[in-house]
């Protein structure tokens, strides 16, 4: 995997993440989903490379073999605005002061909050089966309940999901080798095997209903809004539709620039089912003008 790259680790905000990065031009950053790790993008980082990218793939604090640091109460240690403070500190330290982000699942709530925190250091923002949490949780009904199930059963802290996960990790997460290559299947593997990850994983979760959505009331109340081009895709054998109908006009409260996006033919892991068609549409976005990755590389 990812042949050509250099594997570190590299100081975030207040811990240290093991990153992959590799390439030369516009800088890139890719951020995983749960419970993946940073292999998930094996297949489209090296087509982000030829395409003339600099490319960085971190784990996210709390996943695979990052710094996973104590929690508290308020779940705040892992906070997207924590890790998105994560991302801005490892591209700077490599030397990117303005750049791309791609986010997928968690990762996507990541970017999202990256690029409203910090946005002198965000070129462009493309989104994968995602809308914002806060946004997620104030439509919630009955479907989204059922489907996503799990947001509440890891977000609960009376009766730790970890129990239940550890017992048998592998029935819990049914991903395959065949889904995502061998070496990234056994990279994934590690990380679920190890109570720690699977700790701050639902932390992940337990952030996401508290100080997440609150983080996100907060920005909506106030009118804060993505300044950068945004590009928004789905995959079209997940749900977003069914949950959402029109993906994009649930975007277009939390953006103030462009907007632009597309379906995907693929399931919920698209950078690992069809990563040509996720390159070809990000390639697209970046080179339309419309968001611009060229802002890369500082």
């Amino acid at each position: 995997m990812f042949d050509g790259f250099e594997v570190t680790r590299r100081e975030g905000d207040g811990v240290r993440l093991r990153v992959r990065h590799g390439g030369r031009g516009p800088a890139v950053l890719l951020l995983h989903g749960h419970p993946r790790t940073h292999a998930t993008w094996h297949r489209v980082a090296p087509l982000l490379v030829a395409a003339g990218h600099t490319v960085v793939c971190p784990y996210l604090r709390g996943y695979g073999e990052s710094d996973k640091p104590p929690t508290d109460v308020r779940h705040s240690p892992y906070s997207k605005r924590a890790m998105a403070g994560d991302c801005l500190a490892v591209m700077r330290g490599l030397g990117h002061d303005r750049f791309a982000v791609v986010g997928h699942d968690r990762g996507a709530y990541v970017a999202t909050r990256l690029a409203l925190d910090h946005p002198e250091a965000v070129s462009a923002v493309s989104v994968l089966d995602a809308v914002p949490i806060g946004e997620a949780l104030r439509r919630c009904d009955a479907g989204f309940a059922a489907r996503w199930w799990h947001w509440f059963c890891l977000g609960q802290t009376d009766k730790p999901a970890e129990r239940v996960i550890n017992a048998d990790p592998d029935a819990w997460y049914k991903a395959t080798a065949e889904q995502m290559g061998a070496e990234a299947y056994d990279d994934y593997r590690r990380a679920i095997h190890d109570p720690a990850t699977v700790h701050a994983m639902c932390e992940d979760y337990r952030a996401g209903l508290g100080i997440d959505r609150r983080h996100d009331d907060t920005d909506r109340r106030n009118g804060r809004r993505i300044g950068c081009p945004v590009q928004v895709l789905w995959a079209v054998h997940d749900d977003m539709t069914d949950l959402y109908g029109d993906v994009l006009e649930v975007w277009r409260d939390w953006v103030a620039g462009r907007l632009v996006g597309a379906p995907i033919d693929s399931g919920h892991h698209m950078a690992e089912e069809a990563p040509e068609a996720l390159v070809s549409a990000l390639l697209g976005f970046w080179r339309s003008g419309e968001g611009s990755g060229r802002g890369g590389a500082g």
